[in-house]
């Protein structure tokens, strides 16, 4: 018997403990983390994070966050949630908020149930809750990571630091690295990208901080070339327990990232469409637009000013007009960058039957009026889905729980 024989070994708690101790190197205020006023409450939606995340919290010195009990343990029916994906909002987060507001806990962290994506919700007033998006939590830890390396007295330069984010998700750290002297890089949707250009960067001897993807998928550190919640539920607790030694909550320290950086809005949404044919058909649509192999100059009101096409390795852009990411033919992948600034995608995804789109508006530092950036997103988009999707002609079904 297999169980039984002296050749085999559990490796689980070698690498747990392994885990933990590379854990320890992002944490930096510790004696603050030990004595914070704030709770937190943590879901792991039916999945394997719970252990995890309250072993986490103990290496930052954090008391352990509240578990929610229904959803604490391994549930393959996901008896509790229609949707196990944290990455759907406060409508799937129900059990979380209503525990939080009967704690009198601040945050709500909320990992997927195999634990590599983290959600993160924080109580306004009682009974209103901010659920920040990914990208919204990827500006928020891009900054505390390169201000925790700036503060902890840096030994390499700054030309040397990177931070790298997906081509779907939004430019907010392309716009801090260019006011703070970091390099920020660009890949192709899915950590396996961000994952090996990390490595590469690794072995040329640079220092990576942060990686992330907009579906709430965040890297922090080079212990694990992943998107990782339980490493990001520690840094999340650690950094709005500072803010909140300042009289900051993470909703107003974001405020302070888009008014010195520049307000970046974005929205992501998607349409189903089992129907391989009829997806196909929509995007050679675009890449035919006004005769062969021309791109729409327009959508509704709003001018293209430049098109890539990841799936064919063009790019107006560009003056020899080739991609410059690694050309993606197994995908559909277009962006439309619009004269108003806004940047799109339409994408499908490898795993579901959905096209994806992301959208994004993005203002200067110090010069964005946010109420008409998002009427404006708002507008580009409604034209996207009109004018390029077509659902009601292609049978699309939005979104919907």
């Amino acid at each position: 018997m297999a169980d039984t024989s002296p050749l085999m070994r559990d490796p689980l708690q070698v690498i747990t403990d392994s885990y933990m101790a590379d854990l320890r190197t992002l944490c930096f205020h510790r004696e603050l983390n030990q004595k914070t006023r704030l709770r937190f409450v943590h879901t792991s939606f039916h999945g394997v994070g719970h252990d995890f995340v309250q072993t986490a919290f103990n290496v930052f010195g954090f008391n352990p966050p509240i578990p929610v009990p229904e959803q604490k343990d391994p549930d393959p029916n996901f008896t509790t949630v229609r949707c196990p994906n944290p990455e759907e909002g406060e409508c799937v987060l129900e059990l979380s908020l209503r525990l939080a507001e009967k704690e009198g806990a601040r945050l709500v962290l909320a990992t997927d149930p195999d634990a590599d994506r983290l959600a993160v919700a924080e109580c306004r007033d009682p009974g209103r809750w901010r659920v920040f998006s990914g990208n919204e939590l990827a500006a928020l830890l891009g900054w505390w990571t390169f201000f925790c390396w700036d503060k902890s007295g840096p030994t390499s330069k700054v030309q040397e630091v990177h931070m790298l984010g997906t081509a779907v998700s939004s430019s907010i750290l392309r716009a801090v690295a260019a006011k703070e002297g970091f390099q920020y890089e660009e890949t192709l949707p899915g950590f396996k990208w961000i994952g090996n250009r990390v490595k590469t960067l690794l072995e040329q001897r640079k220092t990576v901080l942060f990686a992330f993807e907009e579906s709430i998928g965040f890297m922090c550190g080079t212990a694990v070339l992943d998107k990782d919640g339980v490493s990001a539920a520690a840094v999340v607790a650690e950094m709005a327990t500072y803010l909140d030694s300042v009289s900051l909550t993470l909703e107003l320290q974001l405020l302070h990232i888009y008014e010195m950086y520049g307000y970046h809005i974005s929205k992501t949404s998607y349409f189903l469409c089992y129907d391989p044919s009829t997806i196909k058909r929509i995007f050679e649509r675009l890449r035919n637009y006004n005769g062969p192999k021309q791109y729409p100059q327009a959508c509704g009101a709003y001018g293209v000013l430049h098109v890539r096409d990841v799936t064919m390795g063009y790019d107006s852009s560009q003056q020899n007009k080739k991609c410059l990411l690694p050309v993606s033919k197994n995908s559909q992948m277009i962006t439309f960058t619009f004269q108003n600034g806004c940047v799109a995608t339409m994408r499908t995804s490898g795993t579901e039957p959905k096209i994806k789109y992301y959208a994004e508006m993005c203002g200067l530092p110090g010069q964005g009026d946010r109420p008409f950036l998002e009427e404006e997103l708002k507008k580009v988009i409604q034209a996207l889905v009109d004018e390029f999707l077509e659902p009601s002609k292609n049978g699309l079904t939005w979104r919907s729980l």
